[in-house]
């Protein structure tokens, strides 16, 4: 199943509830990119940020008669990514010293780009694997502001209602984010950072494919979850 952009995320909820549980693929291939994104961001393991995703979608799933409606399906379902992702962090419970960053990256400001060729390619993704690294480097509280509002492209207040905090707080994390990130590694990768720690192909349809089972195997309807809260104190 594509990812039916005819459907809005309300009409598809709309019509899970009513029965069509097959219709939840549209909603996980829809947002496999950012709930990928916004987990590893927290996370910073790539299979950790798997669970978590399948973990988010199960519970907006068996929840999914609680949507109100009063902000946006995509916001109440990034919620409770957010949500398992610090829990898990929690569990984990690893602490990183990140106060090195400023000595890392020496000599970025030399790279160059030049556009199309199969050498160029392969420098694009050794770059971005350099980015990526230094996105992974900041402290989670900026890293998951700066994933959300510049590889996500969230505005200041949904990013504020994603996490949690308010817009304020949004704009000063971001700030300092960018500073750490520096100017010049953004200007001298010669890649944009909608491309960072991509999500898709057989990884989104492992996913799709795991959370379909789950849901089938369980026998659930979102229906009888009625009365039970989910992970995001509220829609």
């Amino acid at each position: 199943m594509q990812n039916d952009g005819s459907l809005t995320d309300s009409e598809v909820v709309n019509r899970v509830l009513a029965g069509e549980t097959e219709l939840f693929e549209i909603i996980m291939r829809r947002y496999n990119q950012r709930l990928y994104r916004t987990a590893r961001a927290i996370l910073r393991d790539e299979s950790e940020a798997e669970q978590v995703m399948q973990d988010a979608y199960f519970l907006a799933y068996t929840h999914l008669n609680q949507f109100a409606a009063k902000s946006k399906f995509s916001t109440w379902l990034t919620r409770i990514a957010v949500y398992e992702s610090l829990a898990r962090l929690r569990r984990r419970k690893r602490f990183v010293d990140f106060e090195s960053f400023a000595e890392t990256e020496k000599g970025m400001r030399t790279l160059a780009s030049v556009d199309g060729t199969p050498e160029q390619k392969a420098f694009d993704s050794e770059l971005r694997s350099i980015l990526e690294h230094a996105v992974d480097r900041l402290p989670e509280h900026y890293r998951s502001v700066l994933v959300l509002r510049d590889v996500e492209g969230l505005d200041t207040a949904e990013t504020s209602e994603c996490l949690g905090i308010s817009e304020e707080t949004v704009k000063t994390r971001l700030h300092r984010a960018r500073a750490l990130m520096r100017k010049e590694l953004y200007t001298t990768a010669g890649i944009a950072q909608n491309q960072l720690f991509s999500f898709a192909g057989t990884r989104c349809d492992r996913v799709v494919k795991a959370v379909m089972a789950r849901i089938s195997a369980a026998d659930l309807k979102p229906e009888i979850c009625a009365g039970r809260r989910t992970p995001t104190h509220g829609n």
